[in-house]
């Protein structure tokens, strides 16, 4: 059975692979074409940013498959011999801690490198290392006291009932719908300041917007993003009477009324389209799909890996080797998630007006040094958005065109006509 196991995440490692390669290929080859979107110079910039990235994805992809392999052969052997505690539940406990404390160890130096080597060279990091020290701590403090509580509800599951994988499911996915509560008002604030909105036009024109479509929220706020980071962002968080709308510091710097507006029109879409239920409704697949499969493997796969089925084994084991089952389910995923973007986008594009949700895309592909070109594997697989360039032909703009018939404008962006202006 670890046979086939190590065969499937090997043959599972090797397509991740060659489509990051593909990627490489494709994005050096793209990069050197005519610009679109952008000017020249920024292209280039975009399609560089873009290699940089998957260039360390790929080093990361070899190294996890190393301590995948690791983990399957003497791993999971090795920490138990540091975690043998009588009682089940602790040892469970101390098994997973073990677990994710060595993989955080591992990823820690490809998260370094990505924060102060890539985004540092592309002019997005703005985190000093006693900042990005302080915010570890504080993720990790948060995973010891949350993650210790969770695993220890999963730990008495297993070892209490037979059909654990659908109890533990449900202990998941409620956790899971609890966080999207907590998130935007307990969790969030402990990294970032989170001040309301001042008021003014502004402010008086989105609760206009969120008015229109029956949105009651818990505020509108603006996060102070630009201390750590220098890209454009905005979301809409929380369930409930813990949803908010944020808006990144950096968006309201860079993005004027109208385009916000059109921005915050496509996040209404999202609402009024009930898109974040179907997430959750997709996550919660993926997560019963998961806890089916791995609450049914064989007893011989873990005594082939040299332990003991415990409750913390199984878990391991499960989170070990999940991510081959959501890459499967990814397609699926970005197939609907992409068609909720194009929903969303025609729903911002009436609340504030094509024009101005345009512009808004094209200042924050620039910004953010998105190169707008991908492979059709990486599309397929990975992308939660539909490429840039699609979702504007969609609002009825053709790249291509616009092109030959304008020139750039002084932020180096190209400025778009509708089609019947052309």
């Amino acid at each position: 059975m670890l046979e086939t196991v190590i065969i499937i995440y090997s043959i599972y490692t090797l397509i991740r692979l060659y489509i990051s390669f593909m990627q490489i290929g494709y994005i050096n080859f793209e990069k050197r074409q005519q610009a679109v979107l952008m000017s020249a110079t920024k292209y280039m910039i975009a399609g560089n940013y873009a290699v940089a990235k998957e260039k360390v994805s790929i080093v990361e992809t070899f190294v996890d498959y190393l301590v995948f392999l690791w983990w399957a052969i003497t791993g999971f052997a090795w920490i138990t011999t540091w975690t043998g505690l009588e009682n089940q539940i602790f040892q469970s406990v101390a098994f997973l801690f073990g677990f994710f404390a060595v993989n955080f160890v591992i990823g820690l130096p490809f998260d370094l490198y990505r924060t102060f080597k890539i985004d540092e060279d592309f002019k997005f990091n703005k985190m000093t290392p006693k900042m990005y020290i302080i915010d570890t701590i504080k993720s990790t403090l948060i995973f010891i006291v949350l993650g210790g509580l969770l695993f220890a509800g999963l730990a008495w599951i297993i070892t209490n009932y037979d059909s654990w994988w659908l109890w533990g499911f449900t202990l998941m996915f409620s956790v899971a719908v609890l966080a999207n509560v907590i998130y935007p008002t307990i969790i969030a604030p402990l990294f970032n300041k989170f001040n309301p909105i001042e008021e003014g036009e502004l402010k008086d024109a989105i609760t206009k917007l969120m008015e229109s479509v029956g949105l009651k929220s818990d505020g509108i706020f603006v996060m102070d993003a630009s201390t750590k980071d220098s890209r454009l962002n905005a979301y809409f968080g929380g369930l409930g009477k813990s949803k908010r709308v944020v808006l990144y510091d950096t968006l309201i710097e860079k993005l004027n009324k109208n385009e916000l507006l059109a921005v915050l029109g496509h996040e209404l879409g999202h609402f009024k389209h009930g898109d974040i239920w179907k997430n959750i409704a997709l996550m919660g697949l993926l997560l019963l799909i998961s806890f089916y499969t791995f609450g049914h493997l064989p007893d011989s796969l873990f005594t082939e890996m040299g332990i003991i089925p415990t409750a913390g084994a199984k878990i391991a084991v499960l989170m070990l080797l999940m991510p081959i089952i959501g890459f499967l389910f990814n397609p699926f995923m970005s197939f609907v998630s992409q068609k909720n973007e194009y929903g969303a986008d025609e729903f911002g594009a009436n609340m504030a007006g094509k024009e101005h949700l345009v512009t808004a895309l094209l200042k924050l592909v620039t910004e953010n040094k998105s190169f707008p070109k991908s492979h059709p594997l990486v599309i397929f697989f990975y992308y939660t958005h539909p490429p840039v360039l699609e979702r504007l032909k969609e609002l009825g703009y053709d790249a291509d065109a616009v092109i030959e018939q304008t020139s750039l404008n002084k932020d180096g962006i190209f400025t778009f006509m509708k089609d019947d202006e052309k």
